[in-house]
């Protein structure tokens, strides 16, 4: 990857375009079924372009509760977009949300002129706070056609999109079907140092690019940074290891007495009693981890192997004390980081 970005081909993006980041985003278009795409340096911005574009100030949209939009990007959604968030609770599994829920509540969206109209659902697959949970092709069709019944658009947050296609066994565009924007991630799991691209129409892309302009997002040789972008994509199958690790390591946990979910993707969530406590343990025993949704988040990724998951459970060992264990109730989604 660092070879690649040294030889890559470059121009200036922010005038006449970069060769090498434009190759990127023909190819990420191509691959998710879109007219076209634009880089942008991070997820977040490529979410914020998205929703700048859909909404129109005082507008309100819909997003499953704990989605990276509502609890993760500093409130830029209302803040820079002008959109009113709200959330929508998981009635058809952890980070999903049922066609008839999204009825409901765009029924609640349409009134007189001073009532609040929802006009955009925003998506999210994997569902990053839930545990990397995936949203399969038909049910995210069913979800799409209620919006669209519903008159609203919609952005997909594909952040880890390439996990739930490689999970699935499909390709990523199966996952994009009916959505008016998307965008997915080159970081997540993929390697790449930055980036991400956000898809949808030509229309789109052309404003997208001007709204990259006004937060800052444009970069002159962005091919160095494309390049890699353009290796990892060619990673995309790899991931299905770190997914397997990631049973490997939930099912090592739960032999040792901790309360470790059943993995879809490679996050790997243990429900504990006293959050602070464990991390500190796993910390002292040199084992990487985080909180999420009040949970301990592991992360398997490209720089592990069988034999690292090894070693991490022989470091953690069975539960102790009151470290690892609960009352059989996982916590609700609350914010957490990819």
């Amino acid at each position: 990857m660092r070879a690649a970005m040294a030889a890559a081909e470059v121009g200036d993006d922010v005038l006449d375009r970069d060769p090498t980041m434009r190759e990127l985003e023909i190819r990420v278009a191509g691959m998710l079924g879109a007219t076209d795409a634009l880089w942008t340096p991070s997820g977040s911005m490529g979410n914020l372009i998205a929703l700048m574009h859909h909404l129109g100030r005082g507008e309100s949209f819909l997003a499953p509760a704990g989605a990276h939009v509502l609890d993760n990007e500093l409130g830029t959604a209302a803040w820079l977009a002008g959109g009113m968030p709200r959330p929508l609770e998981h009635d058809a599994g952890p980070g999903k949300v049922s066609p008839a829920a999204v009825r409901r509540a765009a029924a609640g969206g349409v009134g007189p002129y001073h009532a609040l109209h929802t006009t955009l659902l925003c998506l999210e697959n994997t569902h990053n706070a839930a545990g990397g949970t995936v949203t399969a092709p038909d049910e995210h069709a069913a979800v799409v056609a209620a919006a669209r019944g519903a008159k609203l658009t919609v952005h997909l947050d594909g952040a880890r999109l390439w996990h739930a296609a490689v999970a699935l066994g499909v390709p990523p565009g199966a996952l994009t079907v009916g959505v008016d924007t998307v965008q997915v991630c080159l970081s997540k799991g993929l390697g790449a140092p930055v980036g991400s691209v956000v898809a949808g129409s030509a229309e789109f892309v052309a404003n997208a690019r001007r709204l990259r302009k006004m937060l800052g997002g444009g970069v002159r040789q962005g091919g160095v940074l494309a390049a890699a972008g353009l290796v990892a994509l060619d990673r995309i199958d790899r991931l299905s290891e770190d997914h397997d690790r990631a049973r490997t390591l939930a099912a090592g946990l739960r032999e040792r007495g901790w309360d470790a979910a059943v993995p879809q993707t490679n996050i790997v969530l243990v429900a504990v009693a006293d959050l602070a406590g464990t991390l500190q343990r796993f910390e002292a025993a040199g084992v990487r981890a985080g909180p999420m949704a009040g949970q301990v988040r592991l992360m398997t990724h490209a720089d592990l192997t069988d034999a690292d998951i090894a070693t991490a459970l022989s470091r953690i060992g069975p539960v102790d004390g009151t470290a690892g264990r609960t009352d059989g109730r996982r916590s609700p989604v609350r914010p957490g980081r990819r």
